[in-house]
């Protein structure tokens, strides 16, 4: 959460840049997050070493204020309220 870049493989580690708003860069050829790429978060550069650095270089190490996308984090509270006012 507190860190200014993130490199990474992990499809997971990418989601959880994007909810902490955190710069990504994935060493990977694909993602299956492109969300996260199309709202600039995360970027795709492979194992392409000089792709890897040019995208460090370029990213300004910032706090991003990025769309609920994934939702707001209440699903559970919300689906709660929901089964108690059903019954």
């Amino acid at each position: 959460m507190s860190a200014k870049v993130m490199l990474t493989d992990s499809g997971g580690m990418q989601k959880e840049a994007y909810f902490h708003c955190v710069p990504c860069i994935t060493l990977r050829d694909e993602t299956e997050w492109v969300e996260t790429v199309e709202e600039g978060v995360n970027r795709i550069a492979g194992a392409d070493s000089s792709a890897i650095l040019k995208n460090f270089e370029s990213i300004k190490p910032q706090k991003f204020n990025t769309k609920q996308i994934y939702g707001d984090g209440n699903a559970a509270s919300k689906i709660i309220s929901i089964l108690k006012t059903d019954q």
